[in-house]
């Protein structure tokens, strides 16, 4: 694809609205909103994934490491997302 045909492509009618991303969290709820509906599964997968998680505000804050190792699993579905998660 040209490069025109990728800035078509993101701003189509029915596809995530490029004028409206200003942050990784503007994408995600783009790509949330676009994906409902349309029984969309995204699978994530990690091997010795590791995450510093600040437990206090700074630069200097002490931090918990959170190790990954395997699949997420995000599941997109309609609804008011007040359902009870599926056991």
């Amino acid at each position: 694809m040209t490069d025109s045909q990728n800035t078509a492509a993101a701003t189509s009618a029915t596809g995530p609205d490029a004028h409206n991303i200003k942050d990784w969290t503007d994408l995600g709820k783009e790509m949330w909103s676009y994906l409902t509906g349309k029984s969309a599964v995204i699978n994530y997968s990690f091997i010795d994934m590791m995450v510093e998680v600040p437990r206090d505000i700074g630069p200097d804050a002490p931090r918990a490491t959170w190790k990954l190792n395997g699949t997420l699993r995000v599941t997109t579905s309609e609804g008011s997302g007040t359902e009870p998660l599926a056991k």
